[in-house]
């Protein structure tokens, strides 16, 4: 699976997991740009069929119910949904 990359301050490892239509997932991608956090993200639906199974059966890891966006922050802390304050707090430390 191919993550986009977009840099900025390195806050941890940040992974956003979304999907390209997704309002909330558009509004988490924006904060992590205003907030200039180093992360990577995919857009689930854009996948191909048997590469989207492997990357929604890693989601239900983090998010049983595989919902987006998902946001995982070095592989222990996880955002679900469009959470701007819980998001600010995790990455401005």
């Amino acid at each position: 699976m191919e993550m986009k990359h977009v840099e900025g301050e390195n806050k941890g490892k940040v992974i956003l997991y979304a999907l390209s239509t997704c309002v909330w997932c558009k509004k988490t991608k924006r904060l992590l740009n205003q907030l200039g956090v180093d992360y990577y993200f995919i857009d689930v639906d854009l996948l191909g069929r048997e590469e989207k199974d492997k990357v929604i059966e890693e989601v239900k890891k983090y998010n049983p119910v595989a919902t987006f966006p998902t946001m995982v922050i070095d592989d222990d802390k996880v955002i679900r949904g469009y959470k701007p304050e819980e998001i600010r707090k995790e990455l401005e430390k």
